[in-house]
């Protein structure tokens, strides 16, 4: 009897996302990214842009901050919405969402070509919805960054992005955007 109650709780649960599709428009990148997100590795920092994804919320935000040879980054829901009445490149990269930042889920899984880590400030508690995407190995951001996932479909979507200018790769003009955010099963 206890066996089948537990059965019914884990079908009763939420499933876990293990993936997101980011349709990518703009002037470098137009296409389709996949990303294999790590359920097991940081389920905080999945849960969190997974639900950001369900609700919408990074449909129309930009790729901000994009730096050749390192990494694309993307993801602020709060000033980084290009459909936005009060846009404004200038302020994307400095917000979050609503939600609350989380605690850091530093792991082994070393920062290679295509995979995807939380940004966060000088906290390493301050991840809430920006991530990136590695253009490049970047081995010493290895447990000093949550890594969240892997592209496995559409990295050469991810070389086209539009990249940014100067040291922090700020994007000038008109930025890629991601135009649809999906969670996959």
């Amino acid at each position: 009897m206890h066996k089948l109650a537990a059965v019914f709780a884990l079908l009763a649960s939420p499933a876990l996302a293990t993936g997101l599709q980011i349709e990518v428009e703009g002037e470098g990148a137009n296409g389709t990214i996949t990303i294999d997100l790590f359920d097991d590795v940081a389920p905080k920092h999945v849960e969190q842009i997974s639900a950001l994804a369900t609700e919408g919320q990074y449909d129309g935000v930009v790729f901000h901050r994009v730096i050749e040879g390192f990494m694309a980054q993307t993801g602020d829901v709060e000033f980084g919405d290009q459909s936005a009445e009060n846009f404004n490149i200038n302020n994307a990269g400095r917000g979050g969402s609503a939600r609350a930042d989380l605690p850091a889920e530093f792991s082994d899984v070393t920062f290679d070509r295509g995979v995807v880590g939380m940004a966060r400030s000088q906290d390493p508690n301050s991840a809430n919805s920006q991530f990136f995407i590695m253009f490049e190995p970047g081995p010493f951001l290895d447990g000093q960054y949550t890594v969240v996932g892997q592209v496995t479909d559409g990295m050469d979507v991810v070389d086209a992005i539009k990249r940014g200018e100067g040291q922090n790769g700020a994007v000038v003009g008109q930025p890629d955007v991601m135009k649809k955010v999906t969670v996959t099963e």
